[in-house]
């Protein structure tokens, strides 16, 4: 079997997980979504991109980007069928420039998910909007 080959995220998921209401996590059945079937979901369901430009910018075959989709929507209907929680794992991805939460120019956190302090400055710490 090969090496999975790196797939492209846009950013982190906002979420580790989820669960049903009223059930312990303890007593729950757990499946692992790993990021780039997450990914896969967004860019199909929620952006409603055709396979074909989803695969691009996750830089994988449509063939690959069909079997990723197939496997997220199978463990996520067992999750809501079923009653099992969800857990987002890692998996073979690249986070785009600022995905991960940080600024691409100065690698600084950004401001809970608007821009940069920075502005786009490219001295690490400046506050580029003061003269």
């Amino acid at each position: 079997m090969r090496p999975a080959r790196v797939r492209h995220v846009a950013k982190h998921p906002r979420i580790h997980g989820l669960k049903p209401l009223g059930i312990p996590m303890a007593d729950l059945e757990v499946l692992s979504l790993q990021v780039d079937e997450l990914e896969a979901l967004r860019l199909a369901d929620r952006e409603g991109l055709y396979q074909e430009e989803a695969a691009k910018r996750m830089g994988v075959s449509r063939v690959t980007f069909g079997r990723i989709l197939q496997r997220a929507r199978a463990k996520v209907a067992e999750a809501i069928l079923d009653g099992k929680a969800v857990i987002v794992s890692d998996g073979p991805v690249q986070f785009e420039p600022g995905g991960d939460g940080t600024c691409p120019v100065h690698g600084g956190p950004h401001r809970r998910g608007r821009a940069c302090r920075c502005n786009g400055d490219k001295v690490p710490g400046s506050r580029g909007g003061e003269r």
